[in-house]
């Protein structure tokens, strides 16, 4: 027989206490939710929303570099617009009037050679081809590639004016080019002329700087001897000067040797004694028929140019009477004056048989070679400048497509000049030579770094060719100097600061450059000197290029006296044509028609070089800021057209960020910015650079699809941008575990603030307990840090605060303390909940409008969803303004109209919430108490000793357990008790009371486990 009589059953008060509820799933799923809130906000016009909330406030201006529309967005293409967004987002979160334009650059070799390429597959000739057949091919391409990319970056959450961006294939912007490029013309600031430059023969155009990357290779040297034939040192005569170079090819354009005048050189004879034994077949490949001849090279460089000789070091170290070598004498540089080699192909008569002078050049080093430099005017930045200097010109002997002309005396019609195989040691050059008995050395085994083309990947050359040049220092008398404003100064007693007296008078354009460097603000300042140093000792701008895609030169040159006609009447004809039909309008058949009736078509010779495209993305600041075009870009003040921000990588610092610089310093003698950006590359994640041979990029497409855009957004605004930083799925998933926490700190509000009230709200920051007081005050040092990281544009330190905030403070501290006061102080007899509780909801509501705020520039979809879950009818997220502190708590969402009510832009920061010095060291130090306490209860946790934190009883001796309560001792450490005993330590022992059958804390009223503690009794009204 069973006991008919049971023990009753314990009370259940799971129905008693509060759950957060919400609809806000802890599962992101972002690839899927993003495109529908993306659909959303083009659907309601959202950017139209914001530019109207945000019209007539103060602007800022961010100015978008543009990119090649040549290809998928890449990663470097995410960061680039991920940072942009930031800015812009950011200020307009700030109040701001910050609108944002997108651009892509439409001309230039990028799209050229990439159609090129399918004519190539197709075996077509892109020459025989019409050239406005061809532009229009380019023109498609590009536009193809403006709309796919446009929808990537929109789907990776870029805010902007999406439905007109600007294009530089525009007609509009191709006039406003060719307006800029004739304001060079009328003010004297362009000239043709003929300079080595950097040459693309296989896209057979000039290239700038910065379409040059640099790559490690491996050439031919080869010292070649030249027979002296004159000299004031009679010893000379006969003799052969031998200079060393890595392009063979330059030797068929030799005209001079250059020596250092410095520089201490020798003549002497080589001789057999000196040296090691030598085998006949090393005789015969080290240059044997040279024992006996006499050599000049510099002293310095003597062992090296013997071992290059030879193949092996030589015995003695200086050549000595007693050691093998019977004359020897040194000679000081400047005693070379006068002197004159013969080419080794003398023979071929013309161009060769002329004389070979010896020039002084200050250029010349005994760093390599033989210290004497063969100098070819045709392909050397200092070889066209010493030779110009003594009256030698060059003779434009290779070809655009690196091929020696057909008329060539020697390998006429051969090439290419970059092939190895026609500058290796048994190629033409060097067969030739040897066979005149010309050469000494020659070894395919020179390591070294050579300029490529970025775009082609092929070797390029230095070339002379006529082209349009803008002089870097010529004084351009258009720009007003600034002499009347510093004479003023003067006069009063005052002085001209150094940095700008050559701006006393009317500047050239390097000094203006220079003088906008020092006045623009540069994150990170290193960027100042980097820029500066290339603008300093940069050449002149060269402009022209050889191709078809691109703006035209619009520019006709007298036959007769060689000067470009300047004529505003037929200047304005020229834009008003290519305004109406684009490039296409400049051309033989219409060249009559903008001359009129006052010149002779005849007369002239039409320009058809195309611009550098850096000359056309570097006018963009006119056609987007200063036409009118867009509106919102229009200063509201009349002031300055100047763009707040430029924002792109590093490499632009010779690339747009200079390119724009000249541009505006040469037509309005200033910056087209007030401050520049710089951002560094995206590494693999083990450092590499990215390249398809290495079969390690990483698509910001792909990671879309896997990840979401905001966890390519947290990754990177996370980053160090402005240094070289990196990708990779550890540094992902790592990424995507920060955004779950962010995540979970916002459901968590979202459960906790389930069915807040306005009466529930406590608006008397006085009267919340310390804790909430203490909360507020970390709220309102974030809301500082935040704004200042804003101001100095340091998003990786506002999205580690923010991250921080949440974790460290919220989730880990505030959230798990007071999560027994949300669950249980709510009951019958406290229907709003106790005042703690108030307090506590009334701070989880502030804090939810200003993280929600903070989130959103980061995270555009997930702070959409989170605002949208908790006010589905009161509009964007993206509407909201930064969160005034002070007056967040009076705020109302959602008005009956939907709308949501914007606080004030002129945020005092909370200074009402915070707490002085003494007060927040105090929690400070309350908070690495609280952190040896749980370290104390781990060990127990871990053997099982104590279930949970609530069972465990603490005693310390610590200064500050003076000044709290034990009972709120127990609430900050989530322990049964705390109590006071001496000794410099924390123990923890397992409890002895019972556990209340509601909030399960262990506390001593409660009288048997499953009864309620005096709190529970009082809430429930028991």
């Amino acid at each position: 027989m069973t006991d008919s009589t049971s023990a009753p059953e314990a009370r259940d008060y799971r129905d008693t206490v509060f759950l957060p509820k919400t609809d806000f799933p802890m599962k992101a799923g972002l690839p899927q939710k993003e495109p529908a809130i993306l659909a959303k906000w083009l659907e309601g016009n959202l950017e139209g929303q914001i530019r109207e909330s945000r019209a007539g406030r103060e602007q800022f201006i961010l100015h978008d570099g543009p990119p090649y529309a040549n290809g998928d967005m890449h990663i470097g293409h995410a960061l680039n617009h991920i940072l942009k967004d930031m800015v812009v987002r950011t200020q307009t979160l700030k109040g701001k009037d910050a609108p944002y334009v997108p651009g892509w650059d439409c001309h230039g070799l990028p799209i050229e050679w990439k159609v090129e390429e399918q004519y190539r597959k197709k075996k077509l000739n892109k020459d025989e081809v019409p050239v406005e057949e061809f532009r229009a091919e380019c023109r498609a391409y590009a536009q193809h590639w403006v709309d796919t990319q446009r929808e990537q970056l929109k789907r990776l959450g870029i805010g902007g004016d999406w439905d007109h961006p600007y294009l530089t294939m525009d007609y509009e912007a191709e006039a406003t080019i060719v307006r800029e490029l004739l304001k060079f013309a009328a003010n004297d600031m362009l000239y043709r002329g003929a300079k080595p430059v950097m040459w693309s023969p296989v896209e057979k155009t000039a290239l700038a700087e910065a379409e040059i990357e640099y790559e490690d290779i491996v050439s031919t040297q080869i010292d070649v001897a030249f027979e002296i034939v004159e000299s004031p040192i009679a010893e000379l005569i006969g003799a052969h000067a031998v200079i060393w170079t890595t392009t063979p090819w330059t030797i068929p354009v030799n005209q001079a040797i250059a020596y250092g005048p410095d520089v201490e050189y020798v003549l002497f004879s080589l001789e057999q004694d000196a040296y090691p034994p030598l085998t006949e077949e090393e005789k015969q490949q080290h240059g044997w028929s040279w024992l006996g001849s006499r050599v000049l090279i510099a002293k310095p460089l003597f062992t090296a140019f013997m071992a290059r000789l030879w193949g092996k070091v030589p015995v003695v170290d200086w050549p000595v009477g007693d050691d093998g070598f019977s004359s020897y004498r040194t000679f000081k540089g400047s005693d070379l004056a006068g002197t004159v080699a013969r080419h080794p192909m003398h023979a071929l008569g013309g161009f060769f048989a002329r004389p070979r002078p010896f020039l002084a050049g200050d250029f010349v080093t005994t760093d390599s070679g033989t210290g004497l430099v063969h100098m070819s005017p045709d392909h050397g930045e200092d070889d066209f400048d010493l030779c110009k200097a003594n009256g030698i010109d060059p003779v434009f002997a290779v070809e655009g497509d690196g091929k020696y002309r057909e008329d060539w005396g020697w390998l006429g019609g051969q090439g290419s000049v970059i092939n190895p195989k026609f500058n290796a040691p048994d190629g033409p050059i060097c067969s030739d030579l040897r066979d005149v008995g010309g050469l000494l050395a020659a070894s395919a085994d020179y390591k070294h770094s050579y300029p490529h083309s970025w775009r082609s990947k092929a070797k390029v050359i230095y070339r002379c060719t006529p082209q349009w040049f803008v002089p870097m220092d010529r004084v351009m008398t258009h720009i007003e100097p600034k002499a009347p404003r510093e004479q003023r100064w003067e006069s009063e007693g005052g002085a001209i600061n150094p940095a700008e007296e050559d701006l006393c008078a009317a500047p050239t354009l390097r000094a203006a450059a220079m003088h906008a460097i020092d006045r623009t603000r540069f994150v990170p300042e290193k960027g100042r000197n980097r820029i500066g140093s290339m603008v300093k000792d940069r050449p002149d701008w060269v402009l022209s290029r050889q191709r078809a895609w691109g703006v035209p030169i619009t520019l006709f040159v007298d036959r007769k006296t060689g000067h470009y006609l300047n004529d505003p009447i037929v200047n304005d004809r020229i834009v008003a044509a290519v305004k109406a039909g684009g490039v296409d309008a400049w051309s033989d058949t219409r060249a009559q028609e903008y001359l009129g009736d006052a010149y002779d078509a005849a007369d002239y010779e039409r320009i058809v070089d195309i611009l550098d495209v850096w000359f056309d993305s570097g006018c963009t600041h006119a056609f987007v800021l200063e036409s009118g075009r867009w509106p919102a870009l229009v200063r509201h003040d009349g002031g300055t057209h100047s763009a707040d921000l430029y924002l792109e990588g590093s490499d632009q610092h010779r690339g747009w960020f200079q390119s724009s610089l000249l541009e505006s310093c040469g037509t309005r003698g200033q910056a087209p910015y007030k401050a520049v950006l710089t951002h560094g590359f995206t590494m693999d994640s083990k450092g590499f650079k990215m390249s398809k041979s290495l079969g390690n990029t990483i698509s910001p497409i792909d990671l879309m699809r896997d990840y979401g855009a905001d966890i390519l957004r947290l990754w990177a605004l996370s980053v160090d941008f402005t240094e070289d930083h990196r990708i990779g799925k550890e540094i992902l998933t790592g990424v995507a575990d920060q955004y779950r926490k962010l995540r979970n700190s916002f459901r968590y509000l979202l459960g906790a603030l389930e069915g807040f009230t306005e009466e529930e709200r406590i608006t008397d920051v006085s009267a919340m307990p310390e804790l909430e007081r203490y909360m507020l005050s970390l709220l309102a040092d974030l809301d500082a840090k935040l704004a200042q990281a804003v101001d100095d544009f340091d998003f990786n330190s506002y999205t580690r605060l923010l991250s921080d905030f949440c974790n460290e403070d919220l989730s880990a501290f505030y959230f798990d303390i007071r999560k027994d006061v949300l669950y249980c102080d709510l009951g019958p007899a406290a229907p709003l909940g106790t005042d703690t509780r108030r307090a506590y909801r009334s701070v989880l509501d502030m804090l939810f409008h200003a993280l929600v705020r903070y989130a959103a520039p980061v995270l555009v979809f997930t702070s959409e969803e989170v605002w949208g879950t908790r006010y589905p009818d009161a509009g964007s997220v993206h509407l909201l303004e930064w969160p005034n502190l002070d007056t967040l708590p009076n705020l109302r969402h959602p008005h009956e109209s939907g709308d949501a009510e914007l606080a004030s832009a002129g945020s005092a920061l909370g200074s009402r919430f915070r707490g002085n010095d003494e007060f927040m060291k105090r929690w400070r130090e309350v908070r690495q108490l609280r952190s040896q306490v749980n370290e104390a209860i781990e060990p127990l946790r871990r053997e099982k000793i104590v279930r949970s934190s609530l069972e465990a009883s603490v005693v310390c001796d610590n200064m500050l357990a003076s000044e709290f309560t034990w009972a709120e001792l127990s609430e900050l450490f989530i322990t049964a008790s705390v109590e006071r005993r001496a000794g410099n330590v924390v123990e923890v022992t397992p409890t002895t009371d019972h556990k209340c059958g509601r909030c399960w804390r262990h506390l001593p009223e409660v009288v048997e486990d499953g009864s309620l503690c005096n709190r529970c009794e009082t809430v429930l009204d028991a």
